[in-house]
C-alpha cells in the first residue's frame, strides 16, 4: 500500500512557502527551489545580525574620530582619556553627542584631554 505521508509533509513545505512569502518568481511557488532560497536567506540574516553590531561599532568610532579631530585629539587619545578620567559614556552614545550636540562633546573632549 502506498503512503503520501498526508499532512505532516504539507505542513512542513507550507512552513517553507510561508518563509518565502515576497520572493519573486518560483522561488516563492516552488518548493524546492523555495526552500533552497528560504535556507541561503536564514543563513545570511543569521550571519547579518552580528555584523550588524560591528558596521554599527565602526560607524560609532568613525564619528567620534571625526568629532575628536575636530577638537585636536585623535580618537586614541580621547578614548584613552576618557578612561583615565572614569567618563563612563559608551560609543553609541559619544557619537550621537557628537552629531546632536557639539557644544557638549567639546567638553568632553577637553576633559579627555586634560588626562590624556
Amino acid at each position: 500500500m502506498r503512503i503520501k505521508r498526508g499532512f505532516k509533509a504539507r505542513r512542513r513545505r507550507q512552513k517553507v512557502l510561508k518563509l518565502a512569502r515576497g520572493f519573486r518568481g518560483g522561488h516563492s511557488k516552488l518548493f524546492r527551489t523555495a526552500a533552497d532560497t528560504v535556507d541561503r536567506a536564514l543563513h545570511y540574516a543569521f550571519r547579518d545580525r552580528k555584523q550588524r553590531k560591528r558596521q554599527f561599532r565602526r560607524l560609532w568610532v568613525a564619528r567620534i574620530n571625526a568629532a575628536a579631530r575636530m577638537n585636536d585629539l585623535s580618537y586614541s587619545r580621547f578614548i584613552a582619556g576618557l578612561k583615565k578620567a572614569d567618563v563612563v559614556l559608551d560609543r553609541k552614545v559619544l557619537a550621537e553627542l557628537a552629531i546632536s550636540d557639539p557644544a557638549g562633546f567639546s567638553r568632553i573632549a577637553a576633559l579627555a584631554a586634560q588626562q590624556a
